[in-house]
């Protein structure tokens, strides 16, 4: 469904709402990856059990294991062996799944992943570039997920890293997408971009700088991922977030879009001020947020926090800004943002 079929839908529902009728349907798809407060599998299962309910999206965060790719091993045993079970899983549920792949570090994005990084390798290298080709086409052909993004928040890794490595991952993610088909490939293929770097505010200003840029370097997409930290990028209550955040990436162009990560921490952390209540306002604004755009999905890499004791955190590392973004804490006990997501999730889905 396009995102102004959706506009219209729900705008007919508010407009025939009363104050003591059901909420309004929503367009958008919401769901969680299987991220872990603990590494280990007892923690993945108890996570995916509790989250799978109120979900009717499922999302795969995937980085490209750079290290066993170029040690010669399948990409398909690969992802037969650490997807498929799970994606499976999650199909029997009745969820849809979307897939991103990251191919530059998700924590660092000046800098390529740490895999490659402590191979002394690049994605500049033709090699390098296979291994990922032939990864993304194993994620397609064998998980078939409805929707696939090929590289994550571009328009920061443009932004942040060496222009040589940007120029680098650009080649690389067009040639697998035409692989794939391009425009006419199965899955819905799309990079994410930075909400908060296309409104300039993670440059330090509240100049607009947009997207046209990525639109026109991956000209393949026919959606769009959005990834979005407001608690980051200088605003300190949901309520600043302006409600045109999302829509306004939607300009000039008919993708569908959504949201594949994204959150707002409930402890204060760093020189960050927060809440469990702030967060659960959070989760609210975002639904006006996500209904104003149109979105097509919602989804959060974390539904739970992280123990950062079972987490390698490397010196300097942002990790801990993100370790308290779950809906629930480490040990799945719920946060008062778990009612603002439950809350949406009883609302009609526009299908």
């Amino acid at each position: 469904m396009s995102r102004s079929a959706a506009a219209l839908l729900l705008g007919a529902a508010l407009a025939c709402s009363e104050p003591d009728a059901p909420a309004p349907a929503r367009a958008y798809r919401i769901g969680f990856a299987a991220t872990p407060p603990r590494l280990d599998i007892q923690s993945v299962l108890a996570t995916i059990e509790m989250w799978m309910p109120r979900a009717d999206g499922a999302l795969l965060s995937l980085t490209v294991p750079w290290k066993s790719l170029l040690a010669d091993t399948s990409a398909r045993v690969l992802v037969r062996r650490d997807q498929l079970e799970l994606v499976q899983l999650y199909r029997g549920r009745g969820l849809e799944v979307v897939a991103m792949i990251d191919a530059t570090d998700g924590l660092a994005r000046d800098r390529e992943a740490p895999e490659l990084l402590e191979l002394g390798r690049s994605i500049r290298e033709p090699e390098v570039q296979r291994a990922y080709h032939e990864y993304v086409m194993a994620v397609d052909s064998v998980l078939r997920p409805s929707a696939l993004a090929l590289a994550m928040e571009t328009n920061l890794v443009r932004l942040a890293a060496p222009r040589e490595i940007y120029d680098a991952l650009r080649a690389m993610v067009n040639a697998t997408a035409q692989a794939l088909g391009g425009a006419a490939a199965r899955a819905s293929l799309s990079v994410t971009v930075q909400v908060d770097v296309a409104w300039g505010r993670l440059q330090g200003t509240t100049q607009f700088v947009g997207i046209a840029e990525d639109l026109a370097d991956f000209p393949f997409a026919r959606s769009l991922g959005l990834s979005s930290y407001p608690f980051l990028a200088g605003f300190t209550e949901p309520e600043q977030v302006p409600l045109n955040y999302y829509s306004r990436l939607g300009e000039n162009h008919d993708l569908p879009m959504m949201i594949l990560e994204g959150g707002w921490t409930s402890s204060s952390v760093a020189t960050i001020t927060s809440s469990p209540e702030k967060q659960a306002r959070w989760i609210a604004r975002q639904w006006q947020l996500a209904d104003e755009a149109g979105l097509a999905g919602v989804y959060q890499i974390t539904f739970t926090d992280l123990d950062l004791t079972s987490f390698p955190v490397p010196p300097g590392s942002i990790l801990p800004l993100f370790a308290h973004l779950g809906l629930v804490d480490t040990e799945l006990s719920p946060k008062p943002a778990l009612a603002a997501w439950d809350r949406a999730f009883r609302r009609s889905l526009i299908r």
